[in-house]
């Protein structure tokens, strides 16, 4: 019998409270975002509201909680836009939206930080068994290059293989945590090239050979390529993630019928983006399609979230969101969900 795990996919809205007290902490310009060198009162007032979203996540009933990454000013960059050799410079439109992130050049080697692994080391002390719970949350490497701006490396293979590297490190330094997801949504938006394409199995295998936690590559915003999905299928990790919410579901399916997928699967069910809450219903009537597109594969393991990061809702309804998602999981009764 298939399980389904109730989680997110990070990257969480801050508590209404928060944005304004930590805009009075930092400030309104660009040099003023998170660098990672911010003062006690700063880090202080992240530490409060770190730990009031790992409550709410457990309190919605989700099997899975991530640290909740609210220190990320530049969104899937930040591990970058910490780093001692990287110049956070410019402001760049965050894909097809109207968010943006300070661009990170890179202008020296990109070894050890340390920053997520600080982040998920004060996360597990909030999480209740976070060695069977806790899920930390990077960008793929592939994403990660796609949105940096190499000012060192002087040749994108090198780059892209650096950047690998460096996330790699990064994980080996994490506290006991069950499972790692990988955003990818450069893998849609902005496909990798021919040469990219063949070396995409190794550089997310580099990351994920760090850890003993369950991997999940997770794509957004649409399909995948066909040429993409069958060099990713090739990485040595637990489960795909698919958009479910996206308007081109079918390319998807083409993709798993012609190629296959994992034994596991994460499956981006509740709008990320759009305050319409979905009902317990409506998601499980999605998750259940997905199923039933698929009758020759009984999965192991089905990840259920939000498709993409959900910084862009209203607390509120991403509470309403992850409650719905924990009932379509069979965590709580449907009709408590507050949707």
């Amino acid at each position: 019998m298939t399980e389904r795990v109730a989680t997110t996919t990070g990257l969480l809205p801050l508590p209404d409270p928060a944005k304004s007290e930590l805009s009075g902490l930092k400030g309104y310009q660009k040099h003023d975002l998170i660098s990672g060198t911010e003062g006690e009162e700063i880090a202080g007032a992240y530490a409060e509201y770190r730990r009031e979203v790992i409550d709410e996540q457990q309190s919605a009933g989700l099997d899975r909680v991530t640290e909740g990454q609210l220190r990320w000013d530049d969104m899937l960059a930040h591990p970058l836009t910490t780093h001692d050799n990287v110049d956070p410079n410019g402001i760049v439109r965050y894909y097809d939206n109207n968010n943006f992130y300070r661009d990170p050049q890179v202008r020296g080697e990109l070894d050890f930080s340390g920053d997520v692994a600080d982040e998920l080391d004060t996360a597990a002390k909030l999480v209740d068994d976070s060695a069977d719970s806790l899920q930390a949350v990077l960008p793929g490497p592939y994403s990660l290059f796609d949105l940096a701006s190499d000012e060192h490396y002087g040749d994108d293979s090198e780059f892209f293989g650096a950047i690998a590297e460096f996330l790699a490190g990064e994980v080996e330094a994490f506290p006991d945590h069950k499972t790692l997801t990988l955003h990818e949504p450069s893998l849609v938006e902005n496909p990798p090239n021919e040469d990219r394409v063949e070396r995409l199995a190794d550089a997310v295998d580099t990351v994920a050979s760090e850890t003993d936690a369950d991997v999940v590559v997770h794509t957004y915003f649409g399909a995948l390529d066909e040429t993409t999905y069958a060099h990713l299928m090739d990485a040595d990790v637990e489960a795909l993630g698919f958009d479910l919410v996206a308007g081109d579901r079918e390319e998807t399916l083409s993709n798993i019928t012609e190629f296959g997928t994992k034994d596991a699967a994460a499956l981006g069910i509740a709008d990320g983006q759009n305050t319409l809450v979905e009902s317990a219903d409506t998601l499980t009537e999605r998750v259940e399609w997905f199923e039933d597109q698929i009758p020759v594969q009984e999965f192991d393991r089905l990840y259920l979230s939000t498709n993409t990061e959900p910084f862009y809702l209203p607390v509120n309804k991403h509470r309403a969101k992850l409650e719905a998602i924990a009932a379509a999981a069979g965590n709580v009764d449907a009709e408590e969900v507050t949707a």
